[in-house]
C-alpha cells in the first residue's frame, strides 16, 4: 500500500465496515440513527476522493476538512448509538476505526495548513 493512498484505502474500508453495520442496524429496526450514520461515514470517503483531484492547495484542505468534520460526526452517532443502547450491537471496532481516521485526517490537513502557510 502506498503511503498516499492510506487515507484513500482506509476511508473505503470504514465506509464498506459502516455499511455492514448498518444493515445489522437495519434488522434490529433501527432506522433514523443508522441513516444519519451511514450519510456522514461514506461521505467521509467521497470527500477523500475529491480532496485527491484538486486543483489547489486551498481546495484539498477545504475537502479533507469537510472529510474530518464527517469522521467526527459518524464518531458521535456511533457515541451515540453505543451509550443510548438502541440496539444491542457491539459497535466498539467502529468507534476505533472512527478515531483513527480522525487522527489521520487531523494530521494531513494541520500538515497541509502548514504547508500552504510556509509558502505564502
Amino acid at each position: 500500500m502506498k503511503p498516499d493512498n492510506l487515507i484513500l484505502d482506509k476511508s473505503f474500508e470504514f465506509s464498506l465496515l459502516i455499511i455492514a453495520f448498518y444493515k445489522t442496524m437495519i434488522v434490529h429496526k433501527e432506522f433514523v440513527l443508522s441513516k444519519q450514520l451511514l450519510r456522514s461515514s461514506t461521505s467521509i470517503g467521497a470527500n477523500v476522493r475529491e480532496a485527491s483531484a484538486a486543483q489547489t492547495k486551498k481546495d484539498f484542505i477545504a475537502k479533507m476538512s469537510i472529510a474530518s468534520k464527517e469522521a467526527r460526526e459518524s464518531e458521535y452517532w456511533l457515541l451515540l448509538i453505543e451509550k443510548s443502547k438502541i440496539v444491542d450491537i457491539d459497535c466498539s471496532i467502529e468507534l476505533q476505526k472512527a478515531t483513527e481516521l480522525i487522527r489521520i485526517l487531523t494530521s494531513i490537513v494541520k500538515t497541509a495548513q502548514a504547508s500552504l502557510n510556509q509558502n505564502n
